[in-house]
């Protein structure tokens, strides 16, 4: 009796054991699904994070950099492009047109109303080309007087004289407070110290020459009687 009850206490606890391994067993099994889970889904999650993270950056900041780049370069170049400065546009104002010779215009000089002791002289392109004159060397003489007239007033710039077309200069005979002086009814005119001079009638002469001057050649009648 003794040995069939202790037999029976072993059969019990050797089922209570397996049943116990058989609910660990489970247990573990359970454990291991749900940790895996958790670990499926963080995968994802980590990747999609590395890949918004990483991506985005340097083609944003190669975008940025590219952009600067070229902006920056056009920006530079422009100055090199830029139009042809003044003074070489000035030096090459004659386009190949010759210079105005004394002969090639006519001339008319008016003793003007005003100023006082003044008179107009007009040039005039007499012939079908067009010529560059020199505004600046205007040679008048008084014929019996030594030495040219003076210069006075602001130097001109030269300019192409097309046919027909008309330049101004204003000329002074004497001062008011000077007195005496010489009596001309004619001056000689050249556009240079190196040509030969023609002789002009003054109408409205003659005239009283004591300290003569010139202006430089002008546009127009009114700014060459100015000074």
């Amino acid at each position: 009796m003794a040995r069939s009850a202790r037999s029976r206490r072993t059969t019990a606890a050797l089922a209570a054991l397996s049943l116990g391994m058989l609910a660990l067993t489970a247990c573990n099994g359970d454990a291991k699904d749900d940790a895996a889970a958790p670990g499926t889904h963080a995968t994802p999650s980590a990747t999609s994070a590395d890949k918004g993270t990483s991506t985005p950056s340097p083609t944003s900041a190669g975008g940025s950099g590219g952009s600067t780049g070229s902006g920056g370069g056009k920006s530079s170049d422009s100055p090199s492009t830029a139009a042809p400065s003044k003074t070489a546009s000035d030096d090459g104002q004659d386009g190949g047109v010759g210079m105005c010779e004394t002969t090639d215009l006519s001339y008319n000089v008016t003793v003007a109303s005003r100023p006082v002791n003044h008179a107009l002289l007009t040039a005039s392109n007499k012939g079908s080309d067009p010529c560059l004159l020199s505004a600046n060397e205007l040679v008048i003489t008084i014929p019996g007087l030594d030495g040219a007239a003076g210069h006075m007033g602001p130097e001109g710039k030269d300019w192409i004289l097309k046919p027909g077309e008309k330049a101004y200069a204003g000329i002074l005979f004497s001062h008011a407070d000077t007195a005496g002086g010489k009596s001309a009814d004619k001056v000689e005119v050249a556009l240079a110290a190196s040509e030969s001079p023609t002789t002009v009638p003054i109408n409205g002469g003659p005239v009283t020459v004591n300290d003569s001057q010139v202006t430089t050649f002008f546009g127009t009648a009114e700014d060459a009687l100015t000074y």
